[in-house]
């Protein structure tokens, strides 16, 4: 899977976005990694999001129903689930 370099996430009136001069937000770099069966990454995206909020929204709209890891350079920010639907 190639990098998606064209997801940005602005959440507006958030304490963690910094606005500069020019009117930008600043927006921090995330890598969210889906993995296979026995927990080995078997693909990745790349976004940019205002904080880890954000980007946990956003990995939650990509994971496309595997189990996936949230990072943000070195640091791991959390590993979200896979949760099947009930079908009641």
């Amino acid at each position: 899977m190639k990098p998606n370099f064209g997801i940005v996430v602005h959440v507006a009136d958030t304490a963690a976005s910094a606005v500069s001069n020019s009117g930008l937000v600043a927006v921090t770099g995330y890598r969210l990694y889906g993995l296979d069966g026995v927990n080995k990454v078997a693909s990745g995206e790349w976004f940019e999001a205002d904080d880890d909020q954000a980007a946990i929204e956003v990995a939650r709209t990509l994971m496309d129903g595997h189990d996936c890891e949230l990072w943000q350079g070195q640091r791991f920010v959390t590993r979200i689930k896979h949760q099947t639907k009930r079908l009641d």
